[in-house]
This record gives structure tokens, C-alpha cells and sequence, in this order.
């Protein structure tokens, strides 16, 4: 609806913001470049804009000559221009979220949809008197936690992070205040001076990255979020429920890969992993060691003007605090020693001393329960003695965060493809004498020899033998592994998940080797980590539900799962299903599998805890999470989800704190409502199922004729986008591949879709469906059209399917396309294909745009849709340039400024998209 003189644009304060960052940015280039840079950048966005607003092809042409004219420097200024406008853009983006969330809460209105207000609302309506006993219960039992992953497209650098953050800080303020003049004056000022720092500051790094490097920069979100914005979170639901007194169990836990993720990875190592823990401890102390001394600062509570426990009192005289003058303040001596035993705590996990001395002497904390008994105390005897206002602020964060992070901060996940496991177990058996050749054994026979090893308290592998370098890494991991639980308790490492899960014995072989570091006693029916199968291709997801039946069926094993609480955790990949299958049958063969898997646990009686393991795009299972969970089938959300979080989404998602916060509120409310709020997993019509497999065959043959038969894609792939660029140049701590060579098999997902997004083509996102729907509709004339309208009218697993579709064939340009494929070599090989996929998606959009009733592509997101406008202008002159430096980088390959020019064309265009890998 048009704005009206009373209605107000709800969307100006964000186009000021832009045009404030805007106008910075090109002060900052006129007085850094000089006026001619700022004439030509200037003259450039002028021309994109007019072309993207007008659909001026004179502007398009005129934009093209302008750019191919560029000499190289011009180039590299362009490109940090426009790259860092998209940046900036994105800031203010985030920073209008925050407004309109804040104008809706200060109007009153109602709860919003994806909202715990909203799905706590839902819920008590729903279940009326029985609501209170079914959240109680939903909270004991829940487990929410996104998973923050490493991969080969990370393109922020820390240094990138902070400066973006002190901008949006900037923003917040000229929101939540009222300056004066000369208030207004100075936030300009530090505006300027922030985005000359900006500019000023390298966007790339020098070396590539390493895997401590992705462990610091991943840390950088705990530091700025989540040990802030959790406890807040936690304290938001509880007085939300209303339970006076009560605190909810930690259930929401931030995961972590980086520095256990070794599939693909040779540089993880045991000493990486002990490295990553050191520094995770190192941020979760300081973080408890900063908040006690300012709790300190603030409990300067007096004996005669308040009473206090017994507790407190002991508390306070255990301490090394003697000074005189705080000898009536048992809160702050008591927290004194608490400060110098949590200091010994630090000195005896990592040790060196804190950055802060204590006031004396101490003994650590055995563990984090002790700490927070101390914590507990100060609680009680502010409670008991009429100061419990006090109770509820600095302290109670404290004791949530303390009960969320313990001393490992989040639990690191260990992953190995199952290939590697085979190797390593069958080293250790023919070393032991146990099996000569373990890998020629089918596969009944394999589950007899490892369940005979897990029978058996015996170790196969001896310090007096000497093993494979691939063997000796991987039992240092898992010996690392069980000095971690040893050192910050079994919360640390949770789960050990298996990379291409095909069959029962890929499960047993890791159980095995669990054994030999002390993590799986078999006396004991002891099992300290979650064996974790991850079904990534398409035939892997079809056995996933027979390959966990033969599993449970194995009376070993069940008594394994027995011993974690009758609860087995399931990974599933879309990533590499999507790659295997493409986007349409990825999504169904997912979905199928969930219900399988469901009804598998259910006849076992065993709890099922999905994984998801999503990307960022699309085109690797993203898009919007809350509307993914709620679309999963009935029975797949049990009150516990894990979901991978990756790349720039972790940045989009967790950069700003109150962004972050509102997003981790998104996954709460989701997974409460698909448990508490399903319809008991009742199947859409059948005939719904029908159609939606029918269209998924057709989809994956268009694919897979695309993409794995026909003769030269391969080639074509490799020319026309940056993969081999990506596998070049400095931009994460793995190989683009898991082996050397070419082929698309062999590809990591990540750098696939991530180079099909940089071209603007996005084909892992919607390739084979319009091929799909044709020949569906051909078939039905009739009916047809009605009934795939019907479908996504009353089912949330196709609607959301073709919403994010929609979102990917928004993002797509296919003129822009053109270009990039102009650098295929092969004339003909270029034509034929590109014929092909620009058929495809006109078909696609055309089928998109009838089943969903839209005139236009995003009819039904506006947000989403002027954003696009927004920031489309700025992206289309990156990717011309880059096309021009992908030619003379190939050309020359040793021009370092070319080199540079491209890989901040690539962090330009990715932070430009936002959810491009």
C-alpha cells in the first residue's frame, strides 16, 4: 500500500542511513583517491542505478564501456568501493530490523510471528489448561543449538567485524536518543571517522587462514553476542512464563566445528583441538572473571544496613580479602575470593595468569558446579534479605552464562569422513592380528569382527608398534578428545559425527575407535559421546531409515544408545544432497527421509535429535529458519534441533548482538511450536506426495543431465565462475576439494554453490524445476495447474520450498550470467550449455510465478524485494569488474594487484548477497 501524508514511510529512516553511510564512504574516497577517483566511482553508480531503476539499456551499455575501460588501478579502487558500500549497506540493513522490532514493542502490537511472545501465545491458546505442564515439560527435555561451522568461503576478517560493529553502534545511537545539535555534529564526526577507519583497514588477509585463525574469528561472536545476549534470552522467557523463582534448564547451547572438523581438513590436528579448547576457556573465564569484578563494583552492600546468610558470611571470610576498608562488605569480599579462585582456575587450565591479579592466593574451582555454588550463594542471601532487585541483574547473567558455557564455552564437535575411519580401523585390526584384510569383508561380516571388538575391553592399538601418519592422527584426536572431557568435563565434546554414513558398520567403526581413547567402556556400558551418522548423497538419505533399523536392531549397540539416555542424534546433509541431486530432490529426499527416520525411532522406541547441516544459500538447504522448521514433517522436531550455521550468514546472523539475540529467539520459538503446536505428524494428501515425487524425478534427471552428463560441463564450470580462483586464493583453511582434480564429485559443496552464487547464477538453487513442472503440467491440462496452486496453498514443506526458491531466482542474473560465460574458451561447449540453463530458468520462473499467483518474482516478500533494489545498483558493477579480472588474472596469473582486485571483488559480491555460500 502507497504511503499516505498519514501514513509514514516506514522505510526512510533506512534509506537516510544509507545515504548517510553513503555520502561517508565518498568523502572518504574524494579525500583518500582524489577527486578523479570519486568523479569515476560516482559516475559509475549513477549509471548502475539508472539502468536498475529505468531498465535503461542505454545506461547498461554505457556501464559496461566504462568498466572494460578501466585501467588496473581504477579497477582495485572500484571494486573497495563498491565492496565496501555493500558492507555498509548490509549495517544499515540490520540496523532498521532493530528499529522496526523496537517501533512494534513500543506500540504495543501484537506479538510477531516467529517471536516467543507470539509462539508462547499460540501455545496457550492451543492447549489451554494444559499449556503450563507441556511447557514445563517442552523446556525440561529441549535442546536447541545453532552450530557455528568453518568453510572455505569465509570471507570477514575480524578487524572487518569490528569496525562494521562500531558503526552500527554509531546508527543505534542517533535511534535511541535525542541529540542536540552539536550531539548530532559529533556522531557524524565518529561516523566519518569510523568509515575512514574502514577504509583504511585491510579487507583481505595476507596468508591463508588458518584453522586457529577460523577458531578466533569464530570467537569473536561470543564475545559480542552470545555470552551477553544468551543469558538475556533465558531471562526474557523465564519472566515471560512467569514462575517466580524458577530457571529454565540450558537448553539453548551454541555448537561449535571449528578445530573438530576434520573431513577434508588435514590441518586439524589433536594439537589444534587442544588449542581451540585453551582458547575457548581463555574467553569464557575472562568473560566470568570481567563480570565478577564489575559485580564486585556494584555489591557494596553494608553490614547494619543489610542482613545477609550464614553462607555469605563463611563465604566472605574464606576469602583473601582483608582489607579494612571493606571489612563490613561481606558481598564484595566474598566475591574477592571467588575472583582469586576463579583466577587459580585459569592459571591451573591454561597456565598462565589472568590479565587481572587477584587480591591474593586461592584454590581453583574443580569444576564449573563449584563456581557456581559461590554464584548460588551470593543469590540466596540477596534473595532471603529483601534485596533480590539485585539478584536479577548482573548476577543472574552471570549464573546463566556460567550454566550455558561452563569452562569450554560451547562443545566442539569432532566430524571424519567414514573412508578415513575404514582405513584407520582396518590398520589397527591386521597390525593386531585380528583381521588380515578388514576392508575386503562384506558387510556382515564386518559388523561381526567390530561388535567382537567392542565386546572386549582389549585395545587393538600398542605404543610399541608404529602406524600410518593418517592412523597416528586420528587416535591423537580422539586422545585429545578424552583429555578434554578430563579437563572441562563431558560437556566439551558431545558428539562425533561420521562424513558419508553409508552402512551400520561406518557407526561401529567410529564406536571402535571411541574405545581405544577411554571414550566407549565396554565393562562399564559406558559410552561419553554421541555417535553421529550423517546421510549427505541422495541414495544415502533413501537408506538412512534401513541403515538405523539394522542399527537398533544390534543388541550392543541399543544397549550404547541405552546409556545415552535412549537418544540417538542423526545428521543430515544438504549440502552434498543438493550437489548429488539438485535443489528439488535434495529438499524431498530430505523431507522422506525425516518421516522414515521418525518412524523408525518411534518402533524402537528411541528419541530422535535431528542435525541439520543447512548452508547459508539456498542452493545448501537455507533460507529463512524459522519457516524450515516449522515445514519439517510431523514427528522430525522432538523438542531438540541442531542446525549448522556458516559463512557470512554467521556474520549476518550474530554480528549485531540484538540481531543475534532476536535470531536465537527465532529458533526457540520454532522448535516450540513444531513440538508443542504439529498436528501429530498427519500426512498431507496423498496425492500431494505423489505429485511432489513425480516432480522430483523430473527435476533430477533435468540436473544430473546438466550437471554429471553432459560432456564439458566440467570445463564450462571451472571458466566461467571463480572456483579455481576460490581454491587459490587465501579464504579458508581447507582445500576447495577433497581430492586433486576437477570433477564435481569431488568438489566440497561449499565452494560449488558459492561459485554458482558469485556469477549470479545461483544454479544449485532452483535448476530442474521448471523442466520438472512442464512435463507435470503436460501431462494434467486440465487440473494441473490447480493442483500444484492447492499444494502450496496447504502445505508449509512446498510453500517454503518455492519461497526460497523465489528468493534464489531473485538474486539470478542472467545478462550478468552471460558475461561470465563469455570466459568459456570452447564457443560452442559455451553456447549449448548456456542455451540450456537460460531455458531453464525462464521456465522455472514462469512455473514459480503461476503456481504461486505472483506478477513478479518476491511479490510476496517486499522486504526482501527492496532490499534487492536497494542494493543491486552496487553489485552489478563487482561483478563486471570481476569478469574483467577473472580474464587478466588467467591471462597473467602472477599480477599480485589483480589478484587483489579479485578476491575483494569476491568478499564485495558475497556480503552483497548475504547468503551466498
Amino acid at each position: 500500500m502507497a504511503d499516505t501524508p498519514t501514513t509514514p514511510d516506514k522505510d526512510a529512516p533506512l534509506r537516510e542511513d544509507i545515504r548517510l553511510l553513503g555520502r561517508l564512504l565518498g568523502d572518504t574516497v574524494r579525500d583518500q583517491q582524489g577527486e578523479a577517483s570519486f568523479a569515476l566511482i560516482e559516475r559509475i553508480r549513477q549509471t548502475s542505478v539508472r539502468f536498475r531503476r529505468y531498465d535503461d539499456l542505454d545506461a547498461r551499455r554505457e556501464l559496461e564501456g566504462i568498466l572494460d575501460a578501466l585501467e588496473r588501478e581504477q579497477t582495485i579502487q572500484v571494486v573497495r568501493a563498491f565492496s565496501y558500500f555493500s558492507h555498509l549497506a548490509n549495517i544499515a540493513e540490520d540496523q532498521h530490523h532493530i528499529r522496526r522490532s523496537r517501533a512494534h514493542l513500543l506500540a504495543g502490537s501484537a506479538p510477531r510471528e516467529g517471536s516467543l511472545a507470539c509462539a508462547l501465545e499460540r501455545a496457550a491458546h492451543a492447549l489451554g489448561q494444559d499449556a503450563p505442564a507441556a511447557l514445563a515439560d517442552f523446556f525440561t527435555h529441549a535442546l536447541v543449538s545453532p552450530v557455528l561451522t568453518a568453510h572455505p568461503t569465509e570471507v570477514q576478517r575480524k578487524s572487518i567485524l569490528n569496525c562494521q560493529t562500531g558503526i552500527a553502534q554509531l546508527l543505534d545511537e542517533r535511534d535511541r536518543m535525542q541529540l542536540t545539535p552539536e550531539e548530532l555534529a559529533a556522531n557524524v564526526d565518529s561516523l566519518r571517522r569510523a568509515v575512514l577507519t574502514l577504509w583504511q583497514t585491510r579487507m583481505l588477509r595476507p596468508a591463508r587462514l588458518s584453522v586457529i585463525d577460523e577458531v578466533n574469528n569464530g570467537l569473536s561472536y561470543f564475545s559480542t553476542t552470545f555470552l551477553r545476549e544468551l543469558p538475556r534470552l533465558y531471562a526474557g522467557i523465564e519472566d515471560h512464563l512467569g514462575q517466580a523463582g524458577a530457571e529454565l534448564p540450558a537448553f539453548l547451547q551454541v555448537g561449535n566445528w571449528i578445530g573438530g572438523d576434520r573431513d577434508g581438513n588435514p590441518f586439524v590436528t589433536a594439537e589444534v583441538l587442544e588449542r581451540a579448547f585453551a582458547l575457548q576457556a581463555a574467553a569464557a573465564l575472562g568473560f566470568y572473571l570481567d563480570e565478577l569484578h564489575a559485580l564486585g563494583a556494584q555489591l557494596s552492600l553494608a553490614l547494619g544496613l543489610v542482613q545477609v546468610s550464614d553462607a555469605l558470611l563463611a563465604l566472605a571470610e574464606r576469602s583473601a580479602d582483608h582489607s579494612p576498608h571493606r571489612s563490613d562488605e561481606p558481598y564484595r569480599r566474598a566475591i574477592a575470593g571467588m575472583y582469586a579462585r576463579l583466577a587459580a582456575t585459569w592459571h591451573a587450565l591454561l597456565g598462565s595468569a589472568p590479565p587481572r591479579p587477584p587480591v591474593g592466593e586461592a584454590e581453583s574451582y574443580a569444576d564449573p558446579a563449584e563456581f557456581a555454588a559461590d554464584l548460588d550463594i551470593l543469590h540466596h542471601s540477596l534473595v532471603a534479605n529483601g534485596t533480590a532487585a539485585l539478584a536479577r541483574g548482573r548476577l543472574r547473567h552471570l549464573r546463566r552464562a556460567l550454566r550455558v558455557f561452563g569452562f569450554h564455552l560451547a562443545p566442539i564437535d569432532l566430524r571424519q569422513n567414514s573412508d578415513v575411519h575404514e582405513r584407520v580401523v582396518a590398520e589397527l585390526l591386521a597390525t593386531a592380528g585380528a583381521a588380515a584384510d578388514y576392508r575386503t569383508l562384506d558387510e556382515t561380516a564386518r559388523i561381526d569382527l567390530l561388535l567382537a571388538e567392542l565386546a572386549t575391553p582389549r585395545l587393538l592399538a600398542s605404543p610399541h608398534l608404529a602406524y600410518s601418519e593418517e592412523t597416528e592422527s586420528e587416535l591423537a584426536i580422539f586422545r585429545a578428545a578424552r583429555r578434554a572431557h578430563l579437563r572441562f568435563g563431558p560437556a566439551a565434546i558431545q558428539n562425533c559425527i561420521i562424513s558419508k554414513t553409508a552402512d551400520v558398520s561406518d557407526l561401529l567403526e567410529l564406536a571402535v575407535l571411541l574405545k581405544e581413547a577411554g571414550l566407549l567402556r565396554p565393562h562399564e556400558g559406558a559410552l561419553d559421546v554421541n555417535v553421529v551418522p550423517l546421510f549427505e548423497t541422495i541414495e544415502d538419505l533413501r537408506n538412512a531409515p534401513g541403515v538405523m533399523d539394522r542399527l537398533f536392531a544390534l543388541e550392543p549397540y541399543r544397549a550404547l544408545v541405552a546409556a545415552r539416555g535412549e537418544l540417538q542424534e542423526v545428521m543430515l546433509g544438504y549440502s552434498d544432497s543438493n550437489k548429488d541431486g539438485g535443489f528439488l530432490t535434495s529438499g524431498w529426499e530430505l523431507y522422506k527421509a525425516e518421516i522414515g527416520l521418525a518412524e523408525t525411532f518411534a518402533r524402537h522406541g528411541v528419541r530422535l535429535r535431528l542435525f541439520h547441516g543447512r548452508g547459508g544459500s539456498v542452493g545448501r538447504g537455507g533460507g529463512p529458519s524459522y519457516q524450515a522448521i516449522l515445514a519439517q514433517p510431523g514427528g522430525a522436531v522432538q523438542g531438540q534441533i541442531r542446525l549448522t550455521e556458516q559463512g557470512e550468514v554467521i556474520a549476518a546472523k550474530y554480528g549485531n548482538p540484538e540481531v543475534g539475540r532476536r535470531n536465537l529467539e527465532v529458533l526457540v520459538a520454532a522448535t516450540l511450536e513444531a513440538t508443542l503446536l504439529a498436528d501429530g505428524g498427519a500426512a498431507p494428501d496423498p496425492a500431494f506426495l505423489d505429485t511432489m515425487q513425480a516432480l522430483s524425478d523430473g527435476a533430477f534427471a533435468a540436473y544430473r543431465g546438466l550437471v554429471y552428463e553432459t560432456p564439458g560441463f566440467e570445463d564450462y564450470f571451472w571458466q566461467s565462475t571463480v572456483i579455481s580462483e576460490i581454491a587459490e586464493l587465501n579464504i579458508g583453511s581447507r582445500p576447495a576439494s577433497r581430492k586433486k582434480g576437477m570433477r564435481i564429485e569431488d568438489l566440497r559443496a561449499i565452494p560449488w554453490v558459492f561459485s554458482w552464487a558469485q556469477c549470479r547464477l545461483m544454479l544449485p538453487g532452483w535448476y530442474g524445476f521448471g523442466t520438472a513442472v512442464k512435463a507435470w503440467l503436460a501431462a494434467r491440462p486440465d487440473d494441473g495447474l490447480a493442483h500444484l496452486r492447492r499444494m502450496h496453498r496447504e502445505w508449509s514443506f512446498f510453500a517454503t520450498l518455492l519461497s526460497n526458491m523465489d528468493m534464489v531466482l531473485a538474486k539470478t542474473d542472467l545478462a550478468i550470467a552471460a558475461r561470465y560465460a563469455e570466459l568459456v574458451r570452447d564457443a560452442a561447449l559455451r553456447d549449448a550449455i548456456f542455451a540450456r540453463i537460460r531455458a531453464e530458468w525462464q521456465d522455472t520462473v514462469e512455473a514459480l510465478l503461476a503456481i504461486t499467483g505472483q506478477r513478479e518474482l518476491l511479490d510476496g516478500n517486499p522486504l526482501l524485494k527492496r532490499s534487492i533494489r536497494n542494493r543491486f545498483p552496487y553489485l552489478d558493477p563487482l561483478n563486471h569488474v570481476q569478469v574483467e579480472l577473472l580474464r587478466r588474472h588467467r591471462e597473467t596469473h602472477d599480477d599480485e594487484r589483480i589478484r587483489l582486485g579479485l578476491h575483494i571483488s569476491i568478499n564485495g559480491i558475497a556480503a552483497g548477497l548475504r547468503n551466498s555460500g
